[in-house]
C-alpha cells in the first residue's frame, strides 16, 4: 500500500489510539507552573465550539497567546484529553487556547477549518482578560490538527473570514499531513471527497512568501503520516521565499511527537521545548 493509502485509515486508527495519550490528561504529571485559567468558552453556538484557556501561574506582563489544535483524523477528539499537553506550552510561557471543532460526520470540509479560524479570532479577542497578547498570536497542532493550523496560517481566505486576515504571527505543526492527495480511503473521503477541488483542501497549495514563519516537526519513524509531508511543505515554503523550518527526530511515532509533551515523556527529544523556542523567536 502507498504512502497515501495508510495515511487515512492509520489517521482513524489514532483516535481509538487516542485513550493512551489522555491517560496523561488524568493520571500524568503536570507542570506546575502553570494551569487552567477558564474552561467552555464560546466561539460559536454549536455544542463543539468551545475551548479553554491554560496559562502560566505566575506570569509577568502580558505573554504570546498560542491557539493549540489535537488530532484524531478530522472525525474524533475532545478537548479534555489534551489539557496536559496544552498546560505544558502554557508553562513555557504562553496563554494556551484549546479548542473543540466540529468534526466528520455532523460536517466535512471545510467546516472543521472554518472552525478553526473562528476560534482563533475568539481567543485573540479574549486574550487580554487572561493575560495573554492579542497581537501575538500563533497557532500550532498535532497531526489532523496540524493541518487545521497550517491551513488557516497558510489560505488568506480563511482568516479573513473573521475579520482579521493577518492575525497569525506564526503557526508550529506536529506530525500533520500537509500533501495526502488522492482521497482512496474512508476517512479522507468522508472529510473531503466532496470537495469540488480537491487541490483546495491541501496546505501544500497556499505556500507563499509572505505567510506566516511556519516550524514543522516530525519523527523519523511515524507511519500514521510518513515525515515526508513535512519535508514537502518545507522545500515548497522555502521555494517560494517563505520562512518555514523543519526538524525531523530520529525514532520518534506519530503519537510520541505529542506525547514529549508530558514530563514522563519530556526526555525522550526536545519537541516540547524546540517548538516553545520558535514561537517565542517569532511572536516576542
Amino acid at each position: 500500500m502507498t504512502r497515501r493509502g495508510l495515511i487515512a485509515p492509520a489517521l482513524g486508527a489514532l483516535a481509538a489510539a487516542c485513550s493512551p495519550l489522555g491517560l496523561l490528561n488524568g493520571l500524568g504529571p503536570r507542570d506546575r507552573t502553570a494551569g487552567r485559567l477558564a474552561r467552555d468558552l464560546e466561539y460559536g453556538p454549536d455544542r463543539r465550539q468551545r475551548f479553554d484557556l491554560y496559562g502560566p501561574t505566575k506570569a509577568q506582563g502580558p505573554v504570546p497567546t498560542v491557539v493549540f489544535f489535537y488530532g484524531g483524523g478530522w472525525d474524533s477528539g475532545d478537548r479534555t484529553l489534551y489539557g496536559w499537553a496544552a498546560q505544558a506550552l502554557a508553562a513555557r510561557g504562553f496563554l494556551v487556547a484549546l479548542p473543540d471543532y466540529r468534526l466528520v460526520p455532523q460536517i466535512r470540509f471545510p467546516t472543521f477549518i472554518e472552525d478553526a479560524a473562528a476560534a482563533t479570532a475568539r481567543v485573540a479577542e479574549v486574550a487580554g482578560q487572561y493575560g495573554g497578547r492579542a497581537d501575538r498570536v500563533g497557532v500550532a497542532g498535532h497531526s489532523a490538527g496540524a493541518h487545521l493550523a497550517m491551513m488557516i496560517a497558510l489560505d488568506r481566505r480563511y482568516m479573513a473570514a473573521t475579520g482579521q486576515p493577518d492575525l497569525i504571527g506564526a503557526g508550529a505543526g506536529l506530525a500533520g499531513p500537509y500533501e495526502f492527495l488522492p482521497f482512496d480511503v474512508a476517512s479522507s473521503i468522508n472529510a473531503f471527497g466532496q470537495a469540488p477541488d480537491p487541490l483546495q483542501t491541501q496546505p501544500v497549495t497556499f505556500v507563499r512568501a509572505d505567510a506566516p514563519p511556519l516550524w514543522l516537526g516530525h519523527g523519523t519513524a511515524d507511519v500514521v503520516v510518513h515525515d515526508e509531508d513535512t519535508i514537502i511543505l518545507n522545500d515548497r515554503m522555502r521555494a517560494v521565499g517563505g520562512r518555514s523550518e523543519a526538524k525531523l527526530y530520529p525514532g520518534l511515532n506519530h503519537a510520541d511527537l505529542i506525547a514529549t509533551f508530558s514530563p514522563l515523556f519530556r526526555k525522550k527529544a526536545p519537541v516540547l521545548d524546540d517548538v516553545a523556542a520558535f514561537l517565542h523567536r517569532e511572536l516576542g
